[in-house]
Protein backbone atom coordinates (compact mmCIF):
# COMPACT_ATOMS: atom_id res chain seq x y z
CA UNK A 1 0.00 0.00 0.00
CA UNK A 2 1.42 3.20 -1.01
CA UNK A 3 1.34 6.19 1.52
CA UNK A 4 -0.59 9.46 0.60
CA UNK A 5 1.91 11.79 0.74
CA UNK A 6 0.21 15.21 2.49
CA UNK A 7 -0.60 18.67 0.96
CA UNK A 8 1.71 21.38 1.90
CA UNK A 9 0.50 24.89 2.16
CA UNK A 10 0.79 26.92 -0.26
CA UNK A 11 3.50 30.16 0.37
CA UNK A 12 3.01 33.40 1.01
CA UNK A 13 3.17 35.51 -2.85
CA UNK A 14 6.77 36.86 -2.98
CA UNK A 15 6.83 40.49 -3.47
CA UNK A 16 8.92 42.48 -6.10
CA UNK A 17 12.20 43.46 -6.18
CA UNK A 18 12.81 45.84 -9.36
CA UNK A 19 15.20 42.40 -10.48
CA UNK A 20 14.13 43.47 -14.39
CA UNK A 21 14.14 47.24 -13.65
CA UNK A 22 14.13 49.06 -17.19
CA UNK A 23 13.76 45.88 -19.31
CA UNK A 24 11.75 45.08 -22.15
CA UNK A 25 10.42 41.71 -21.70
CA UNK A 26 8.51 39.46 -24.85
CA UNK A 27 6.49 36.73 -23.50
CA UNK A 28 4.99 33.68 -25.64
CA UNK A 29 1.81 32.34 -24.87
CA UNK A 30 0.95 34.87 -22.09
CA UNK A 31 -3.29 34.92 -22.48
CA UNK A 32 -4.97 33.26 -19.76
CA UNK A 33 -4.26 31.58 -16.14
CA UNK A 34 -1.22 29.61 -16.37
CA UNK A 35 2.61 30.17 -16.85
CA UNK A 36 2.95 32.58 -19.48
CA UNK A 37 0.58 35.29 -17.70
CA UNK A 38 1.94 34.66 -14.53
CA UNK A 39 4.95 35.41 -16.11
CA UNK A 40 3.96 38.89 -17.37
CA UNK A 41 2.60 40.17 -14.39
CA UNK A 42 5.81 39.34 -12.83
CA UNK A 43 8.08 40.82 -14.98
CA UNK A 44 5.85 43.95 -14.14
CA UNK A 45 5.91 43.64 -10.29
CA UNK A 46 10.00 43.22 -10.85
CA UNK A 47 9.90 46.69 -12.55
CA UNK A 48 10.20 45.77 -16.24
CA UNK A 49 9.76 49.10 -18.55
CA UNK A 50 6.99 47.58 -20.94
CA UNK A 51 5.96 43.47 -21.38
CA UNK A 52 4.97 42.40 -24.67
CA UNK A 53 2.96 39.38 -24.71
CA UNK A 54 1.41 37.13 -27.19
CA UNK A 55 -0.83 34.22 -27.74
CA UNK A 56 -3.72 32.84 -30.26
CA UNK A 57 -6.23 33.70 -28.47
CA UNK A 58 -7.01 37.83 -29.83
CA UNK A 59 -10.22 37.78 -26.70
CA UNK A 60 -8.07 36.44 -23.71
CA UNK A 61 -5.10 38.53 -25.13
CA UNK A 62 -7.03 41.89 -25.18
CA UNK A 63 -9.17 40.80 -21.76
CA UNK A 64 -5.49 40.26 -20.24
CA UNK A 65 -3.93 43.54 -21.97
CA UNK A 66 -7.01 45.72 -19.94
CA UNK A 67 -6.50 44.39 -17.59
CA UNK A 68 -2.89 44.68 -16.73
CA UNK A 69 -2.87 48.18 -18.17
CA UNK A 70 -5.28 49.06 -15.44
CA UNK A 71 -2.89 47.73 -12.99
CA UNK A 72 0.17 48.72 -13.81
CA UNK A 73 -0.21 51.61 -16.73
CA UNK A 74 -0.84 51.26 -20.00
CA UNK A 75 2.01 52.36 -21.23
CA UNK A 76 3.91 48.96 -19.98
CA UNK A 77 2.01 46.59 -21.50
CA UNK A 78 1.53 45.51 -25.64
CA UNK A 79 -0.36 42.45 -26.56
CA UNK A 80 -0.43 40.97 -30.31
CA UNK A 81 -1.40 37.29 -31.65
CA UNK A 82 1.23 35.20 -32.78
CA UNK A 83 1.13 31.78 -33.75
CA UNK A 84 4.66 30.52 -33.01
CA UNK A 85 4.81 28.12 -36.12
CA UNK A 86 4.55 31.13 -38.18
CA UNK A 87 8.20 33.14 -38.53
CA UNK A 88 6.13 36.19 -39.70
CA UNK A 89 4.27 36.70 -37.03
CA UNK A 90 7.41 35.59 -34.90
CA UNK A 91 9.36 38.66 -36.11
CA UNK A 92 5.98 40.98 -36.01
CA UNK A 93 6.03 40.60 -32.03
CA UNK A 94 9.54 41.29 -31.89
CA UNK A 95 8.65 44.58 -34.04
CA UNK A 96 6.63 44.82 -31.21
CA UNK A 97 9.13 44.99 -29.01
CA UNK A 98 11.33 47.74 -30.87
CA UNK A 99 8.71 50.37 -30.26
CA UNK A 100 9.79 49.68 -26.42
CA UNK A 101 13.47 49.90 -27.40
CA UNK A 102 14.37 46.56 -28.24
CA UNK A 103 13.34 43.03 -26.62
CA UNK A 104 16.09 42.45 -24.02
CA UNK A 105 14.31 39.36 -22.39
CA UNK A 106 12.92 36.74 -24.29
CA UNK A 107 10.53 33.85 -22.62
CA UNK A 108 9.22 31.45 -24.78
CA UNK A 109 6.45 29.63 -23.00
CA UNK A 110 4.95 28.51 -25.93
CA UNK A 111 3.79 24.85 -26.04
CA UNK A 112 1.37 22.05 -27.14
CA UNK A 113 0.95 18.83 -25.40
CA UNK A 114 -1.64 15.96 -25.55
CA UNK A 115 -1.88 12.42 -24.78
CA UNK A 116 -1.58 9.70 -27.87
CA UNK A 117 -0.04 5.96 -27.34
CA UNK A 118 2.60 5.68 -29.92
CA UNK A 119 1.10 2.70 -31.83
CA UNK A 120 -1.57 4.90 -32.35
CA UNK A 121 0.05 8.46 -33.09
CA UNK A 122 -0.39 9.95 -36.39
CA UNK A 123 2.29 11.94 -38.44
CA UNK A 124 -0.05 14.61 -38.08
CA UNK A 125 -0.22 14.39 -34.22
CA UNK A 126 3.67 14.21 -33.99
CA UNK A 127 4.48 17.33 -36.07
CA UNK A 128 1.92 19.67 -34.23
CA UNK A 129 3.46 18.97 -31.27
CA UNK A 130 7.21 18.96 -31.59
CA UNK A 131 6.30 22.31 -34.88
CA UNK A 132 4.84 24.31 -31.74
CA UNK A 133 6.59 23.36 -28.82
CA UNK A 134 10.11 22.58 -30.45
CA UNK A 135 10.79 24.40 -34.10
CA UNK A 136 8.46 27.07 -32.60
CA UNK A 137 10.81 28.07 -29.78
CA UNK A 138 13.44 27.85 -32.47
CA UNK A 139 11.84 30.82 -34.62
CA UNK A 140 11.77 32.68 -31.80
CA UNK A 141 15.22 31.88 -29.84
CA UNK A 142 16.55 32.20 -33.60
CA UNK A 143 14.07 35.90 -33.98
CA UNK A 144 15.18 37.18 -30.51
CA UNK A 145 19.18 36.61 -30.59
CA UNK A 146 19.31 38.18 -34.13
CA UNK A 147 17.86 41.15 -32.81
CA UNK A 148 19.58 41.41 -29.86
CA UNK A 149 22.79 40.72 -31.92
CA UNK A 150 21.79 43.66 -34.34
CA UNK A 151 21.39 45.95 -31.65
CA UNK A 152 24.49 45.42 -30.44
CA UNK A 153 22.89 44.68 -26.71
CA UNK A 154 23.18 42.28 -24.45
CA UNK A 155 19.84 39.87 -23.83
CA UNK A 156 18.64 36.66 -21.86
CA UNK A 157 16.43 34.16 -23.76
CA UNK A 158 14.26 31.86 -21.14
CA UNK A 159 13.14 28.80 -22.63
CA UNK A 160 9.93 26.79 -21.15
CA UNK A 161 10.52 22.74 -21.29
CA UNK A 162 9.58 20.38 -18.75
CA UNK A 163 10.63 17.54 -16.58
CA UNK A 164 8.94 15.16 -18.87
CA UNK A 165 12.08 16.14 -21.34
CA UNK A 166 14.06 13.74 -18.62
CA UNK A 167 11.48 11.36 -17.04
CA UNK A 168 9.28 8.44 -19.49
CA UNK A 169 5.38 9.06 -18.98
CA UNK A 170 2.80 6.96 -21.04
CA UNK A 171 1.33 8.40 -24.17
CA UNK A 172 4.10 11.47 -24.09
CA UNK A 173 6.34 10.64 -26.69
CA UNK A 174 5.71 13.40 -29.10
CA UNK A 175 5.61 16.10 -26.00
CA UNK A 176 8.48 14.38 -24.35
CA UNK A 177 10.58 14.55 -27.59
CA UNK A 178 9.80 17.96 -28.12
CA UNK A 179 10.55 18.90 -24.26
CA UNK A 180 13.95 16.81 -24.52
CA UNK A 181 14.82 19.34 -28.12
CA UNK A 182 14.29 22.28 -26.10
CA UNK A 183 16.71 21.59 -23.67
CA UNK A 184 19.20 20.52 -26.17
CA UNK A 185 18.20 24.04 -28.15
CA UNK A 186 18.65 25.80 -24.77
CA UNK A 187 22.42 24.66 -24.27
CA UNK A 188 23.50 24.82 -27.96
CA UNK A 189 21.96 28.18 -28.29
CA UNK A 190 23.87 29.29 -25.48
CA UNK A 191 27.14 28.40 -27.17
CA UNK A 192 26.23 30.21 -30.21
CA UNK A 193 25.14 33.43 -28.46
CA UNK A 194 27.58 33.46 -25.53
CA UNK A 195 30.36 35.65 -27.46
CA UNK A 196 27.71 38.29 -28.17
CA UNK A 197 27.32 38.72 -24.27
CA UNK A 198 23.82 36.97 -24.44
CA UNK A 199 22.59 34.32 -22.13
CA UNK A 200 19.60 30.82 -23.09
CA UNK A 201 18.55 29.01 -19.96
CA UNK A 202 15.27 26.81 -19.70
CA UNK A 203 13.73 26.25 -16.92
CA UNK A 204 11.76 22.66 -16.29
CA UNK A 205 8.24 22.58 -14.38
CA UNK A 206 6.69 19.24 -13.43
CA UNK A 207 2.90 20.58 -12.62
CA UNK A 208 1.93 23.37 -12.47
CA UNK A 209 -1.86 24.11 -11.39
CA UNK A 210 -3.82 26.48 -12.75
CA UNK A 211 -8.04 26.20 -13.76
CA UNK A 212 -7.14 24.88 -17.56
CA UNK A 213 -5.42 22.19 -16.73
CA UNK A 214 -8.07 21.02 -13.95
CA UNK A 215 -10.33 21.34 -16.48
CA UNK A 216 -8.60 19.04 -18.89
CA UNK A 217 -7.43 16.68 -16.68
CA UNK A 218 -9.16 13.67 -14.44
CA UNK A 219 -9.53 14.26 -10.73
CA UNK A 220 -7.95 10.78 -10.25
CA UNK A 221 -4.86 11.82 -12.55
CA UNK A 222 -4.07 15.16 -10.76
CA UNK A 223 -4.10 13.39 -7.32
CA UNK A 224 -1.23 10.65 -9.05
CA UNK A 225 0.48 13.73 -10.03
CA UNK A 226 0.43 15.60 -7.11
CA UNK A 227 1.47 12.44 -5.09
CA UNK A 228 4.61 12.11 -7.37
CA UNK A 229 5.72 15.90 -5.71
CA UNK A 230 7.76 15.73 -2.80
CA UNK A 231 5.30 18.60 -1.12
CA UNK A 232 2.25 16.54 -2.36
CA UNK A 233 1.04 19.59 -4.28
CA UNK A 234 1.09 21.20 -7.79
CA UNK A 235 3.18 24.14 -7.89
CA UNK A 236 1.46 27.72 -8.67
CA UNK A 237 2.23 28.59 -12.06
CA UNK A 238 3.78 32.32 -10.21
CA UNK A 239 6.48 30.11 -8.49
CA UNK A 240 7.52 28.72 -11.85
CA UNK A 241 7.57 32.76 -13.22
CA UNK A 242 9.83 33.09 -10.44
CA UNK A 243 12.63 30.69 -11.51
CA UNK A 244 12.05 32.26 -15.16
CA UNK A 245 12.53 35.94 -13.68
CA UNK A 246 15.19 34.94 -11.91
CA UNK A 247 17.20 33.51 -14.82
CA UNK A 248 16.58 36.46 -16.74
CA UNK A 249 17.90 38.77 -13.96
CA UNK A 250 21.62 39.67 -13.46
CA UNK A 251 21.46 37.62 -10.26
CA UNK A 252 21.90 34.83 -12.94
CA UNK A 253 24.73 36.71 -15.06
CA UNK A 254 27.16 33.55 -14.97
CA UNK A 255 24.61 31.37 -15.80
CA UNK A 256 23.90 29.98 -19.53
CA UNK A 257 22.96 26.86 -21.21
CA UNK A 258 21.32 25.68 -17.52
CA UNK A 259 17.94 23.64 -17.71
CA UNK A 260 16.50 24.60 -14.24
CA UNK A 261 14.13 22.02 -12.96
CA UNK A 262 11.13 23.63 -10.83
CA UNK A 263 9.38 20.58 -9.49
CA UNK A 264 9.48 19.26 -6.49
CA UNK A 265 9.70 15.44 -7.56
CA UNK A 266 11.03 12.75 -5.34
CA UNK A 267 13.29 10.00 -6.46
Amino acid sequence: MTATRPEQPIPDYVEGHNLLAGKVVVVTAAAGTGIGASVVRRALEEGAKAVVFSDTHARRLAEAEEALAAEYGADRVRQLVCDVTDEAQVAALLDAADEFGGVDIMINNAGLGGTANILEMSDEQWLKVLDITLTGTFRCVRAAGQRMVAGARKGVIVNNASVIGWRAQEGQAHYAAAKAGVMALTRCAALDLAPHGIRVNAVSPSLAMHPFLAKVTSDGLLHELKQREAFGRAAEPWEVANVMVFLASDYASYLTGEVVSASSQHA
